[in-house]
């Protein structure tokens, strides 16, 4: 049997943190974030023991 190596380059992931700190949230992340929490309160509205909270910033993990 022959198989065929796949020498095409493999597509780098850019982690831009100049500074190490988290990065900011762009627009799209932020409406998706607070259109979560939103539901999520709507969700547990009923239930005192659920406490809804959202992060406005987003922690990029190397290779997840």
């Amino acid at each position: 049997m022959v198989r065929q190596l796949d020498d095409s380059p493999k597509t780098t992931i850019v982690y831009p943190d100049s500074d190490g700190k988290p990065m900011a949230d762009n627009t799209r992340q932020f409406r998706w974030i607070t259109t979560i929490k939103a539901n999520l309160d709507w969700l547990f509205a009923n239930n005192a023991d659920v406490f809804v909270a959202g992060d406005l910033l987003w922690y990029p993990v190397e290779g997840d």
